[in-house]
């Protein structure tokens, strides 16, 4: 008779509600394997964790394999954890083979006998150790140096999922991980706001992500009002932004057409170019404020207010602005030294930035992306960013939408500080 390879695994907190317990006993059967519960406890109030011990048991050591790295993203972890493993790094830019690849979750390993949390939290990455082994942070690959202590397996390592279907505080969180055109926006809106405003009022960062459709449809001067305001406290964006942002404020044209009267300029298929231009003799964007030229738009008051802002280039860029960072290596790297301490990232009309981005935040951040197709918003919940809030709408009815709400909250947070 062959032998029968047995692992114990357990679950704690929300556990039933939020159907990680549920999905970990089907991904169980689904792999041809079994399972035995062996304990199993219910929280008696709402907000009581709940714990569950499972003896898992799959007739090959290749199915318990994969049975186990199939349920630990859930957050079932070994009984008797051991302490991870780690092995040093013999190839720079490459992790050593059975590298732990890490989820957006929190994350811990085990040291010394004690779990230490991760660091740098982020998905699609690996977890590298400190010469003292005291201390664990995620590493992308392109990151990793020759002698690098590398976690390998999962062996000492365990997950903390969101539990989406524990108490849902506000709506914000109730409405998270879905997106429909028929949604009703102004309620959307509105938590979004009071979203901003408790992340604010948290000492947390609001970052903002945007697209050249901002400007197009006529929302700039909304996002620059936010930036005075010190609502938005991060910058993520490419090269179309900050030029369309900064034609608008030399020409009023976005991409030659009059944001004022709506219609094609003469020679406006030029201004996009004389722009950038202008900014490059001056040798930049804070140079051309600086010198008296620039004097209004998004770059503007990200300047003259100390907002820090990234760049990222593409292959399509004119110019490009002198800011804008043409290695996309580099432009990640920016990106994750400004993303400790945001709280809050609002993704306005863009793709590729709202996707890249995602993959770089961890799980508890809040995400809210706002876009004319619901596939934008699909794909950044596809690829995991999960704690998302999808609405289907033009960036300026939005941000008008959106000021709006910021302007009420504030008001309410008054009268609530006075009272």
């Amino acid at each position: 008779m062959p032998p029968i390879h047995v692992e114990h695994v357990e679950m704690s907190g929300h556990i039933i509600d939020s159907l990680l317990f549920p999905k970990v006993l089907d991904a169980i059967m689904t792999r041809g394997a079994r399972y035995e519960i062996q304990e199993f406890r219910v929280g008696k109030r709402q907000d009581d964790p709940s714990y569950a011990r499972l003896e898992v048991r799959a007739d090959s050591a290749e199915v318990l394999e994969q049975v186990l790295a199939e349920i630990h993203p859930h957050g079932a972890v070994s009984v008797h954890p051991g302490n991870c493993n780690a092995v040093p790094a013999d190839v720079p830019g490459a992790f050593p083979d059975g590298f732990y690849c890490t989820t957006n979750f929190r994350t811990q390993v085990r040291l010394g006998g004690e779990w230490v949390e991760v660091e740098d939290q982020e998905m699609d990455c690996g977890i590298t150790l400190d010469p003292e082994g005291g201390a664990a942070r995620c590493v992308p690959m392109i990151g990793v140096k020759v002698g690098d202590r590398v976690v390998v397996g999962r062996a000492g390592i365990r997950v903390f999922p969101v539990e989406g279907g524990e108490k849902k505080h506000d709506l914000f969180e109730f409405m998270t991980s879905a997106v429909s055109s028929e949604k009703p926006k102004a309620v959307s809106v509105r938590e979004i706001a009071l979203a901003m405003r408790r992340t604010k009022a948290a000492g947390e960062k609001v970052l903002a992500v945007l697209g050249p459709a901002v400007v197009h449809t006529g929302g700039g001067e909304l996002i620059a009002g936010l930036i005075r305001d010190g609502l938005v406290d991060v910058l993520f964006a490419g090269n179309a932004l900050a030029t369309h942002d900064i034609e608008q404020a030399f020409y009023g044209t976005s991409l030659g057409v009059s944001l004022e009267k709506g219609l094609p300029t003469a020679e406006g298929h030029e201004h996009h170019l004389r722009t950038i231009n202008s900014i490059r003799r001056f040798g930049g964007i804070r140079q051309a404020v600086e010198a008296g030229k620039l004097t209004g738009g998004i770059m503007y008051e990200c300047i003259t207010r100390g907002v820090p802002f990234v760049l990222a280039g593409s292959i399509r860029d004119d110019g490009p602005l002198p800011e804008v960072i043409t290695d996309t290596i580099q432009a990640q790297d920016a990106m994750r030294r400004l993303i400790p301490g945001v709280g809050f990232c609002l993704m306005l009309a863009t793709t590729l930035h709202s996707v890249a981005v995602g993959n770089l935040l961890p799980a508890w951040v809040r995400v809210a992306c706002i876009d004319i197709s619901p596939a934008t918003v699909t794909k950044l919940m596809d690829r995991g960013s999960t704690q998302t809030v999808g609405i289907v709408s033009d960036a300026e009815p939005f941000l008008r939408a959106l000021v709006h709400e910021l302007g009420k909250t504030d008001t309410k947070s008054a009268q609530g500080d006075a009272n």
